[in-house]
């Protein structure tokens, strides 16, 4: 049996997997087998057909091999941290604001997404405004602050007034301007 027949078995459809088992896997996955673990657990947890409970523990689990996934570059930090934005924002927009669980947290998301950014929404905008001009690594790093600000129109709602929320307000305005 071939490499390529065993992947396909029943017993490496991870989709097919008990949560207990998929966890199990992720501690010692890496690579693509890892990014198969993020996108299956992510998968469960928006079955809608689960209950509640199971889809965080699904998300957990996704997040956690997130975590683990991407390495140092700029561009894998921010596909990590988009990722991970982008399925905590979905949780909580399922669900609801849980303050217990900074996963679930509008308030931790806020934060998680403000420490993200090296540029503040009007650096990015003032370089957005002349973005043909710039080097590719500048374009570059405005695509990625788009990116990592791709929830934030979701996410505001569910802030309460405060700085924070403030800055995330101004990010919104200036992602229409970014390329």
């Amino acid at each position: 049996m071939n490499a390529d027949a065993d992947h396909e078995s029943p017993s490496r459809d991870l989709s097919t997997w008990t949560i207990e088992r998929l966890s199990l896997f992720a501690e010692y996955a890496q690579g693509q087998e890892l990014e198969a673990v993020r996108a299956v657990a992510q998968s469960h947890a928006c079955r809608a057909d689960e209950p509640r409970e199971a889809r965080q523990q699904w998300a957990k689990l996704s997040l956690q091999a997130n975590r683990r996934l991407h390495g140092d570059g700029l561009w894998d930090r921010a596909r990590g941290a988009q990722q991970n934005f982008m399925l905590r924002m979905w949780m909580i927009d399922q669900f609801g604001p849980d303050d217990e669980d900074h996963d679930w947290s509008p308030e931790k998301l806020a934060a998680d997404t403000v420490a993200a950014l090296a540029l503040t929404s009007a650096e990015a905008r003032a370089l957005a405004d002349h973005w043909r001009d710039l080097e590719v690594a500048q374009i570059g790093e405005l695509r990625r602050h788009k990116n990592l600000t791709a929830h934030l129109d979701r996410l505001v709602g569910h802030l309460q007034p405060s700085p924070v929320r403030d800055q995330l307000l101004a990010w919104t305005e200036t992602r229409q301007y970014l390329p």
